[in-house]
């Protein structure tokens, strides 16, 4: 068995934000409280970030419209004793999408680790 770090990608959406920074807050907030409500508190809550396609710097994956955003959320979580990578990421995912109800993942990285 081997122990592997996973980082998954979340889509959060937040409402009755007036700026780019309330959005990545409340965000980063709200997540962080559904994973310490399910005693998840090991898992690492970041934004994540996307390139700019003209200038290839980095920038915070959000984008507020009308008070409304969406917050790309990273997600990294250490799996102990799995059988492969991709069981490391089903539970990975399993467990962080029970906390996160409603909220869209997706398995970006897999690393084992010693």
């Amino acid at each position: 068995m081997v122990n592997y770090s996973v980082i998954l990608e979340a889509a959060w959406l937040v409402r009755d934000v007036e700026s780019v920074d309330d959005a990545m807050s409340v965000a980063v907030s709200e997540a962080g409280k559904r994973l310490n409500a399910a005693k998840m508190d090991y898992v690492d809550v970041e934004v994540g970030t996307t390139y700019c396609p003209y200038c290839g710097e980095p920038i915070d994956s959000v984008f507020v419209v009308a008070g409304t955003g969406i917050v790309a959320l990273m997600m990294e979580m250490r799996v102990f004793n799995a059988e492969s990578k991709e069981h490391a990421g089903r539970i990975a995912k399993k467990g962080i999408g029970k906390a996160l109800k409603d909220a869209p993942l997706k398995v970006v990285e897999i690393n084992e680790i010693e």
